[in-house]
């Protein structure tokens, strides 16, 4: 998931940046981009998850009370920047700014998200995991 988010994100920005470089940002067509980018990610996913399934059938789906705290606490953490991110495009939205600026604050949201949620459970997996 944290390569799949990253380099989705990075694809995008790519693009993004590759189209503002005759045109100011916010005036950037984005949206089918990001669209593209969040679907192909979910893609990826799915298709990722299927293949290591398949790699290792022995342990499909078998998971302990370890492996549901670690993916738990994983959830928590990286539902921090949602958080922050509906605030700031709340407060975005209140100020009136472009819906460009709004819209990739959520997605920069919902990638962070991801990235620390996923880091979080890689670490977690990796040094230990300390139940409270």
């Amino acid at each position: 998931m944290l390569v799949v988010t990253m380099a989705a994100y990075a694809i995008y920005l790519t693009i993004i940046l590759g189209r503002a470089q005759s045109t100011p940002l916010s005036d950037v067509s984005y949206a089918a981009t990001m669209i593209s980018t969040i679907v192909g990610a979910i893609v990826a996913s799915i298709v990722l998850n299927i293949a290591v399934s398949i790699a290792s059938p022995r342990n499909a789906g078998k998971k302990d009370q370890r492996d549901r705290e670690i993916n738990r606490l994983g959830e928590y953490i990286g539902q921090i920047f949602v958080i922050i991110g509906a605030t700031a495009a709340l407060g975005m939205a209140m100020l009136k700014l472009d819906y460009f600026w709004i819209a990739n604050a959520i997605y920069l949201a919902f990638v962070l998200s991801s990235i620390l949620g996923s880091a979080t459970k890689i670490i977690a997996y990796r040094r230990g995991f300390q139940s409270w």
